[in-house]
């Protein structure tokens, strides 16, 4: 067991002197944390030396039920303690209503008041994991200035203390919670006096001992009238459990708000057949004491009794569901369920690995998998007849689970797969099923043999249902996100023709919101001894726009075909627009390139001007005249303009998404795309493209990109 020294220790002492083995060092660490800054409950989390993951090693106040969902969670998991973790600072959660809207998943859970702050305990080159640690409702809003320097410098500590262990190649062992230890006895040996026992057991209304994991240490006699359960059957269990009545998650709710919050909490069931009792509970940091009297005016209640048989409900199960439900909810496409499920249910299950199975064409599809070390052990099943017997497409014909708790039973019932060993030693095969048809096969591997007791098989199997959902969402999502891309890409030109004396690049980035598609185009068309280019914006981030855009950049190149002027071909196109009907509006560039004599005609409507660079390395916005929008006046006229573009010129063209974003002011964001062309501009096209639409220059902090990017670079080369 990993120790602590007693008091201060000198700095010139020995290191093992000053941590000493027999001692357990997170208990007292996180006690000595908790009591400083009067804290009503914490866990110390050990980062895993193999993989991403946080393990709870200890926790104080609370029992670890209550935090059953977040035993096990990947660092990149979005609570407080992979936050702190993952980015070595103190997480602070003021309340329930910021909780719900930073880390809904736990506020889903726990929707309680109830304060937290979670720290790594990291030295400056090591994270050994993070500690969290709550306090109840009426905690103030900010953490103190003390609480902070506190918490931060107690797990400072304990990081030295873990890294003087690792130096001397001491491991944490296993240590106990500390929750109070429960008070089941007799009556007079848990209020202290036989006096005191008979003067509680006279009143007329029940009184009931709690402690903090809902056990039973006292009940006097009007307590087990009321509930009709004979004392001797209602000690040491828990109320939920021992009355039938009971058996419902609303009530064993009021027992966690209770203790969470440390708020006095209430409540009111039927007894059967039809005496409604009224239940208050006083909480304390040892637990809770329950008055039960009968309730009064409660004629108007109709809430249906709760069963009476069947097996208690499990606190574990439905805040696991809870939190993973929250979880799935997240993710849009397959990729995004294979990292959840990594993530979030193969460390809450145990799990090392895993696989999503699917099918097409009758055949098997290896949609994802994370945990293995050679990528081709899952790969070679990628394609394989839905006909072969194997356990993946036995689950997904069937839709029943399979559970293998060693490789042994695994290679007895599939002699085939001695042959493509993958290094794990147990496997649990869950069918994911979803409107009663099965969409895929969820593989959990792990690396020694590990039992499937019935409860974690019938919890596997309630998960399994959650990810099938979304997993069907995400299959969903994908396809329709290639069925728009395909469409993008057909609409948009496949390259760009090489043309005497010009250089051309292009590039288009779709928004992130939406279908990844929209209404913004370019296109650059060969002509007589010229060259005509255009771009433009066909207002919306849909089908409908991306359609549009089709026929506007095809009526552009057949206006340009037949040998119209630049202005002919805008209103030509305007007028078209006009007669489509469609109720939206495009902008447009579209210009004349002459490189033999080195000039340029160009025609605007309601498009972001152009900006030229000179050969000297100057940049200057065209100005140009135009007329409005296309699709809004029959009658408007788009005069032209003509500029130099002698050898060595660069003109370049955008569609607004290049320079619009919202807080930012358009003529700034011009001059800076402006000051990016003087120092970049002598790149080579293609460089110069990537680095004036690359996606992380318009998006920070996972910010949204609301519109479309179109960009097209014109060189004139001597």
């Amino acid at each position: 067991m990993v120790g602590v020294s007693d008091g201060q220790s000198s700095a010139q002492a020995p290191a093992a002197a000053r941590t000493p083995v027999g001692r357990p060092l997170l208990s007292l660490a996180l006690a000595s944390m908790m009591d400083e800054v009067h804290a009503h409950s914490g866990a110390v989390y050990l980062l895993g030396r193999d993989q991403p993951v946080l393990e709870m090693a200890v926790m104080a106040g609370l029992p670890r039920a209550f935090a059953a969902p977040w035993e096990r969670v990947g660092l990149s998991a979005p609570i407080p303690v992979a936050d702190a973790a993952r980015e070595r600072r103190l997480v602070w959660v003021g309340g329930e209503e910021e909780m719900a809207r930073r880390y809904p998943r736990i506020a889903m859970v726990l929707p309680y008041p109830f304060a937290l702050a979670a720290v790594p305990v990291a030295t400056e080159s090591t994270v050994y994991g993070a500690v969290f640690v709550t306090w109840p409702g009426g905690h103030p809003p900010e953490l103190s200035d003390r609480e902070r320097e506190h918490l931060t410098a107690a797990c400072g500590r304990l990081a030295v203390r873990l890294e003087r262990a690792a130096e001397h190649s001491i491991p944490p062992h296993p240590e106990t919670d500390l929750v109070a230890s429960p008070l089941v006895g007799g009556m007079a040996g848990t209020l202290g006096t036989v006096e005191a026992a008979r003067m509680v057991s006279r009143l007329p209304y029940g009184l009931v001992s709690l402690d903090l994991h809902g056990r039973i240490g006292f009940v006097n006699a009007a307590a087990a009238e009321l509930l009709n359960v004979p004392v001797s059957r209602l000690l040491g269990t828990q109320l939920w459990a021992s009355v039938p009545w009971l058996n419902d998650p609303v009530y064993e709710d009021r027992y966690r708000a209770a203790l969470m919050s440390q708020h006095t909490a209430s409540f009111v069931a039927l007894r059967p057949p039809g005496e409604w009792l009224s239940f208050r509970l006083y909480p304390s940091t040892t637990g809770l004491s329950v008055r039960i009297t009968r309730a009064r005016a409660v004629a108007e209640m109709n809430r249906a009794a709760p069963p009476p048989d069947g097996t208690p409900t499990r606190l574990v199960t439905i805040t696991q569901v809870l939190n993973l439900a929250s979880a799935l909810t997240e993710a849009v496409g397959v990729q995004d369920v294979v990292q959840l499920v990594a993530d979030e249910i193969a460390p809450a299950v145990g799990s090392q690995a895993l696989v999503l199975l699917g099918s097409r064409a009758n055949r098997l599809r290896v949609l994802g998998h994370r945990g293995y070390q050679d990528a081709n052990v899952v790969e070679r099943f990628d394609g394989m007849p839905l006909t072969e017997s194997t356990p993946g497409t036995q689950v997904l014909r069937t839709g029943v689970p399979a559970f293998f708790e060693s490789q042994e039973q695994l290679e007895r019932l599939y002699p085939a797969r001695v042959a493509t060993p993958d290094g794990f030693a147990a496997w649990a095969y869950l069918p994911l099923i979803a409107q009663g048809r099965p969409v895929g096969t969820c593989v959990l591997s792990y690396t020694e043999p590990h039992p499937f007791p019935t409860e974690e098989r019938a919890v596997m199997t309630s998960l399994a249902g959650l990810i099938a959902q979304a997993l069907e969402r995400a299959l969903l999502y994908d396809a329709k996100h290639r069925l728009a891309h395909g469409l993008q890409e057909a609409l948009l030109p496949h390259s760009l023709p090489s043309l005497p004396g010009i250089e051309a690049a292009a590039r288009y980035v779709p928004a992130t919101q939406g279908m990844d598609i929209g209404g913004d185009f370019y296109d650059l068309v060969r002509t007589q001894g010229m060259a005509a280019a255009v771009i433009g914006d066909v207002q919306g981030h849909n089908v409908t726009a991306a359609g549009l855009m089709g026929q506007v950049r095809t009526a552009v190149r057949a206006y340009t075909a037949v040998g119209q002027a630049p202005e002919e071909v805008m209103r030509s196109t305007n007028r078209l627009l006009l007669d489509l009907g469609a109720d939206l509006f495009a902008s447009c560039l579209y210009l004349r390139l002459d490189p033999a004599r080195g000039r340029a005609v160009m025609s605007r409507a309601g498009h972001p001007p152009p900006l030229l660079r000179r050969p000297d390395g100057r940049v200057r916005v065209l100005d140009l005249a135009g007329g409005p929008l296309l699709g809004i006046d029959a009658s408007a006229v788009y005069p032209t303009t003509e500029v130099a573009f002698a050898p060595g010129s660069l003109l370049v063209l955008y569609t607004d998404g290049l320079v619009e974003s919202p807080g930012t002011d358009f003529e700034e964001a011009l001059a800076a795309l402006g000051r990016r062309l003087t120092d970049a501009g002598d790149q080579p096209l293609d460089e110069l493209a990537d680095s004036l639409v690359h996606p992380e220059r318009h998006r920070t902090d996972g910010e949204e990109r609301l519109d479309d990017i179109a960009l097209l670079l014109l060189r004139a080369v001597g």
